[in-house]
């Protein structure tokens, strides 16, 4: 089971209050977490993925451990630790203007 947390918006959105927890199948990667969110919570579709091509919103960041890691690859596997639940995953949203 990992553990997912969402920004603010996001979990209203999803109307969750905490950590989302995620029975993830198969190896842990970038990509697995964020096709069982939007499984589980298909309003989220579209906010964290473009819905046509499956890249990061420009606006949205995932780390991982304290690494930021909004640049890998989706089928690159996340950390022992998020894919064991010691350590959550986070979705940020960034921030943007002068």
């Amino acid at each position: 089971m990992i553990r997912v947390v969402l920004p603010t918006h996001l979990r209203n959105l999803a109307h969750v209050t905490d950590e989302v927890p995620l029975e993830v199948g198969g190896e842990i990667t970038l990509r697995s977490v964020l096709d069982t969110l939007e499984a589980r919570y298909p309003v989220l579709r579209g906010t964290i993925r473009d819905p046509a091509t499956l890249k990061r919103r420009p606006l949205v960041r995932f780390f991982a451990c304290g690494e930021d890691v909004s640049h890998e690859t989706p089928d690159t596997p996340l950390p022992d630790a998020i894919a064991r639940g010691a350590e959550p995953f986070f979705i940020i949203g960034a921030m943007a203007g002068g």
